[in-house]
C-alpha cells in the first residue's frame, strides 16, 4: 500500500483519517449485523454531539498551498484532500522535468469503496481522479482553468488494492481551452489516460460564478472562495458583496 499523508495535528484531518478506515471497513468487513448496528449507535452518537458543537455558518475552506507538502494540494478534495474522509487519498507533487517544465507526479492506492467490478477501480472513480490530475496540472504550469472536456481512454481494467503511478502534465493552450493530459500506472503498465480540455477563466468572472453558487448553498463566499478578493475590481467586489479588506 502506498504511503497516505503523514499524520496532522489538526483535528480535522485525524477524523477524516478515522472515517476513511470506517469507510472501508463497512463496504469490505466480515462482521454480523449485531455488530454493525452497535458501531451505526456509537457513529450516530458522535454525529449528534458534533452537530450540538457547531457553530453557525461554515467552516472555512483551506485553500490549496503548493508548497510540497504532501497535505497542501486542494484539502478538501475528495481524490487528493487530507482532510476529506472520502478521498483515498491520492498523493501528488509538482515535479521539474528536464526542458524546465511543471508537471504532477503522484502515487494513488483505492481501497474497497472504490470498487467497480469486482477487483477493479470503479471507471467512474477514475474519470474524478483524471480532472483533478488535470487541473493540477494547469495549475502547476501556471495555467489554471475550469473543466470543459474529459476524454478517457480505459486501456485495461486498474486494479483496486495495489500501488499505482499517477502523472499529469500541461500540453498547450489555444485561446482559452488549456489542454493537458494525464495516466495512471500499474507496474508501470498504463491502464487509463485522459485528455482534458480547461477553460481558462479570468478573477472577475470566476468571483461571479463563485458569488452564484455560495448563495444557492447558502454558503458565505469569503468561507468558500478560492482566490484573493484584491485580485478583482472594486466594482464586482461591490456588486456581490464581498469584503475586499477582510471579514
Amino acid at each position: 500500500m502506498a504511503d497516505e499523508p503523514q499524520p496532522s495535528s489538526s483535528g480535522r484531518a485525524r477524523l477524516a483519517g478515522a472515517l476513511r478506515h470506517l469507510i472501508d471497513l463497512n463496504v469490505s468487513a466480515r462482521v454480523d449485523d449485531l455488530t454493525f448496528i452497535a458501531a451505526a449507535e456509537s457513529v450516530e452518537a458522535v454525529t449528534a454531539s458534533l452537530e450540538a458543537a457547531r457553530q453557525p455558518g461554515r467552516a472555512s475552506r483551506p485553500q490549496p498551498k503548493f508548497d510540497g507538502s504532501r497535505e497542501g494540494y486542494f484539502p478538501t478534495s475528495p481524490i487528493v484532500g487530507g482532510l476529506s474522509p472520502v478521498a483515498p487519498p491520492v498523493s501528488i507533487s509538482v515535479a521539474e522535468t528536464e526542458d524546465g517544465a511543471r508537471e504532477i507526479r503522484g502515487t494513488a492506492w483505492f481501497g474497497y469503496a472504490y470498487e467497480g467490478p469486482s477487483t477493479f477501480v470503479h471507471g467512474g472513480v477514475l474519470a474524478e481522479l483524471f480532472d483533478e490530475l488535470l487541473g493540477a496540472a494547469g495549475i502547476a504550469a501556471g495555467r489554471p482553468g475550469l473543466t470543459g472536456t474529459l476524454t478517457i481512454k480505459f486501456r485495461r481494467p486498474t486494479p483496486l488494492r495495489a500501488d499505482l503511478r499517477v502523472e499529469a502534465r500541461f500540453i498547450a493552450q489555444e485561446g482559452r481551452k488549456i489542454h493537458s493530459w494525464a495516466g495512471v500506472y500499474h507496474a508501470d503498465v498504463l491502464t487509463a489516460e485522459a485528455d482534458g480540455v480547461f477553460i481558462e477563466v479570468g478573477p472577475e468572472q470566476y468571483l461571479s460564478l463563485a458569488a452564484a453558487n455560495a448563495d444557492s448553498s447558502g454558503s458565505r463566499l469569503a468561507d468558500v472562495i478560492g482566490i484573493d478578493a484584491k485580485s478583482v475590481s472594486k466594482k464586482t467586489a461591490e456588486r456581490i458583496g464581498f469584503d475586499r479588506d477582510g471579514d
